[in-house]
């Protein structure tokens, strides 16, 4: 299981990020630079496995939230650099939720419940169908309103699983 943390804030810098001397994977790896509203800055690694919701180009200046696994081990250098699972460019009419969700759709950290309807699509990091129960698994929750209760319960529009 992922121990999902994020860290969100401004873009500052985009650069290609070297991953080794063959040249094999040049152009293929970006370093995001992201500073927060209290002036911490974080790095993350951009991978052409890292999951960008909605599939959106982020640029310099874009509000973005960033997850990485708070579990894997990273380089001890300032400012931190993370590897970034998934991406998500900050949008005012939609909320997202990355984390584990239990039996009972609850997130890992208690916050937010989901109650599945039948218009909610349900798909795959490739954008196909998933046919299963999303339950037990990691998620990308994509949601609009929700309660104010502990845990916050919401009917979300979709739901990528992170297989």
């Amino acid at each position: 299981m992922i121990n999902f943390y994020a860290f969100q804030g401004t873009v500052t810098m985009i650069s290609d990020f070297h991953t080794g001397q063959t040249g094999e994977g040049e152009g293929c790896y970006q370093l995001l630079s992201v500073e927060n509203s209290s002036g911490a800055v974080a790095n993350f690694v951009v991978s052409p496995a890292t999951y960008f919701v909605d599939h959106v180009m982020v640029a310099i200046g874009d509000r973005v939230t960033g997850y990485y696994d708070g579990n894997a081990p990273v380089p001890f250098i300032y400012p931190p650099q993370y590897q970034a699972l998934v991406m998500v460019k900050d949008n005012s009419i939609q909320n997202v939720k990355v984390s584990y969700f239990n039996s009972q759709l609850v997130s890992s950290d208690g916050q937010l419940q989901l109650t599945i309807s039948p218009y909610t699509q349900i798909v795959l990091t490739n954008g196909q169908s998933f046919s299963k129960s999303p339950a037990n698994r990691d998620l990308i929750v994509i949601y609009g309103p929700s309660t104010r209760s502990i845990p916050a319960q919401t009917v979300p529009y979709r739901i990528i699983v992170l297989c």
